[in-house]
Parts: C-alpha cells; structure tokens; sequence
C-alpha cells in the first residue's frame, strides 16, 4: 500500500487536527493540503489517511483513480465495513474501488473505533444499540466529510456512502441523526431505520431515533438466509424489527407513495417506494440464497437502460453505482446459473481483507437475452 502526497505531509509534520464542534478546521503545518481542492493532483491507487478529532486518532483508507486530475469535480462513496472488519477489508469485499477505477470517482472507506473480535479488525460504535465504551462515530464521520470536501475536487452534490452489516447499522444511524451529508446510502444485509423497541409484543424502529435532516435515496440488499441480521426479524438485541419494516419507515421518512411496486424472480425479489420528497426513492432487492455476505459475482442484476441501451448486467456494486448516479433501469426477472461452489472458508483479519464466505467458482448468467457484464 502506497501514501499519497496528504499522508506524506501528515507523517511529516503531524496529525491532521480538525476541531469537531463547530466543524472548523485547523491544519498543523498541512493548511496546503486541506486547502488543496480542485487543482492539486494525488497519486492513483489506495492510501492510508489518519485524522485527529478532539485528541483521537482515526484512521481511513482511500483510493484514487488512475483518471484523477484536479481539476474536474468528481463523486466520492464513503464505504463503511463490518463488524470485525477493516477499511481495506470492506474494500476488498465491496470492490467499490473496481468500480471507482472504471467510472472516475473516490472512494473514502473509514474505521470503527471499536476493537473487533479478530487481531486488526473493528467495529462501529452505533448510537443507541452499542453496548460499549466507543467514540463518536457521528463526529468522525462528519469531519471525514469535510476533510474530503476540502482536500479533494469533489462535488458536494454526489456524495453517496453503503454499509456492510454493521457498517450498514452505523451509517442507518448517522443518517438518523441528521446528518445531511450524502445524496443516497447503500445498504447491504444492514438497514435500520432507528434504535429497536417493543410494543404491544411487535419489534419497530422507536420514531424518536430517527429524523433525518432531509429525504436521502435508499437501496438495500438482503438475503432470506441471513441468521446474523435476519431479514424477517429476531436475532440480537441491536436488530429485532426485520427489513420489511425498515423499509416502510424509511418510505414513510421519505414522504413515499405507501404501496410499493415489485417483481419477483426466481432468486430475488425486488420492490421500490416512488412518489417520493425530493425525488428520492427506497428500493429493496431480497435474495433467496443469500446469507450474510455481500452479494458479489455470485449474484447479478440485470438492468434495463435507457432507450437504445443494452442490458446490462452487474453485481451489488454495479447495481448500487447505477442507482446512486440515477441513471435508470430496473431489475429484469433473471436465474442466475447454480453452480456448486467449493468448500467454503471463512477468513479474517486485515491480511486476508475479508471476513466472511466466499466462493472461488466463478458464476455466470443463464439468461437468454443479451447482457453486457462490463457494461457500467
């Protein structure tokens, strides 16, 4: 892994210093860097970022990609990992930095700052579930922002962020807090939509916890076989209520028409709230055979284009990258091949960059019409 010209300027003269409360930002002896913006170029590929926030260090990971020059704002995701996790582990697990090489943009993946379970993996403090003595998360998050606003030629108005299971729990909650900074979130096995309470016997998202600063677009995956976050509901104490409800609150947060729109296929079901504030809309994609890992090449979507477009076909990723840039297109009903996968193996830690099953056999698409796999 590589340091870019910012982590170079911070290893040599300090720590960046960012004052969270009133969000003013200090630069110690690296004021060139954070004032940078639009006209300074960064070397491509991953780097390593450490920010200091009231007298914490956090830690960060992005990457550049290759077609960067300064001087054209480009979109940034910030990708959030899961518990027992790491930055580069998300990474390696989302792949948003393929999709960041291919398309133009940065990605921002940050750090928990709880210790994971695994030497050099993490977790994320989430307000209002986490039963442990963590950092603000919100305050790092938000500076994180900021740092990227300023340091990078990034457009402000295409700021979007997805999370992986606990990452998706944290960044359901900081849009919660009211938090404005990103256009739409991406949720993969990890949607919530405030702190879990019971009435009456029924688990739902307690209204009080949740009152985002405006309607932000939604798109979340789940698998049926999920026994970490189940999507119908139960599991641990942080989850309870089951996706279905997330949903629906998130449409009702988002002014939605109530009654969704869907279309299932043999391995995944999709629906979607329209009518929405803003322009926003939630939609949900559930895959029969998926437990808790991110949908990858073993799972693809086939999505119409516009008028006189192929249709293409992508992963999580992809599908997530389509909608967050609003370029159109739906799920078109599709099996995908069912291939035996070999002994599965779980692996952990930083090294192996993800934690989790994975599959070495690659899968591919059955359908009869046409599809371009690289189309995005």
């Amino acid at each position: 892994m590589t340091s870019s010209t910012v982590f170079n300027r911070v290893r040599s003269t300090g720590i960046v210093r960012l004052v969270v409360s009133g969000l003013l930002f200090l630069a110690a002896g690296v004021g060139s860097a954070l004032a940078a913006g639009c006209g300074a170029s960064f070397p491509a590929g991953r780097h390593d970022l450490s920010l200091d926030i009231n007298g914490q260090t956090r830690s960060a990971v992005y990457f550049i990609p290759s077609n960067y020059s300064g001087k054209r704002k480009v979109p940034v995701v910030f990708d959030f990992h899961g518990s027992n996790s790491n930055p580069d582990g998300q990474m390696n697990r989302s792949q948003w930095d393929k999709v960041a090489e291919r398309e133009g943009f940065i990605v921002m993946a940050l750090q928990g700052s709880l210790p994971g379970e695994f030497k050099g993996t993490n977790a994320w403090n989430v307000p209002g579930v986490t039963k442990a003595a963590g950092l603000d998360e919100g305050a790092f998050i938000r500076t994180a922002v900021h740092y990227a606003t300023e340091t990078f030629c990034v457009d402000a108005s295409r700021i979007y962020a997805s999370g992986y299971s606990g990452g998706g729990r944290m960044l359901s909650q900081y849009v919660c807090d009211g938090y404005g900074d990103f256009a739409a979130a991406g949720f993969v096995m990890g949607l919530r939509a405030g702190y879990p309470e019971q009435e009456d016997g029924v688990w739902r998202p307690r209204k009080a916890s949740c009152h985002p600063a405006k309607p932000v677009s939604i798109i979340a995956f789940s698998g049926l076989k999920d026994d970490v976050n189940p999507f119908g509901g139960g599991g641990k104490a942080y989850w309870q209520y089951g996706g279905e409800v997330a949903l629906k609150r998130w449409a009702e947060l988002n002014g939605c028409d109530p009654h969704p729109r869907g279309e299932k296929g043999e391995s995944a079901t999709f629906s979607a709230y329209y009518g929405c504030k803003a322009g926003t809309s939630v939609i949900s994609y559930v895959i029969k055979d998926a437990d808790h890992s991110w949908p990858g090449d073993r799972v693809r979507f086939r999505l119409a284009g516009a008028q006189g477009e192929k249709i293409r076909e992508v992963d999580a990723t992809g599908r997530m990258w389509d909608f967050f840039r609003n370029s159109g297109g739906e799920l078109l009903a599709g099996t995908p091949q069912k291939t035996a996968c070999p002994a599965e193996r779980t692996t952990v830690g930083k090294e192996a960059g993800i934690q989790g099953k994975t599959c070495s056999q690659q899968v591919k698409s059955d359908n009869s019409e046409p599809v371009v796999t690289d189309g995005l």
